[in-house]
């Protein structure tokens, strides 16, 4: 299975997991796996029509899904998943 890692600022809803592994062959199937399992995720990763959230970035291995085939982008048993939500601030 995946191994899907988890920051810091989203292990709350995640159950205080660092990572975890998920079963899905692609990162559609692994979020929708994940989201629905930790239903506290869904709104910070995907939008209302099941989309990748804008605000969200997923990496396959180091390798950004929004250059790739996005939710379609297929994974195996051994790839590594990382979730990166944008930060914002400033001054």
């Amino acid at each position: 299975m995946p191994t899907v890692r988890i920051p810091p600022v989203l292990r709350t809803q995640a159950g205080g997991q660092k990572q975890l592994q998920i079963l899905g062959t692609t990162v559609g199937e692994v979020i929708q796996a994940l989201t629905s399992a930790h239903p506290a995720l869904r709104d910070q990763l995907l939008t209302t029509d099941g989309t990748l959230n804008r605000f969200v970035n997923v990496f396959v291995n180091g390798s950004d899904v929004r250059y790739l085939q996005e939710l379609e982008t297929p994974v195996g048993d051994s790839d590594t998943l990382i979730l990166l939500p944008a930060m914002a601030g400033g001054g």
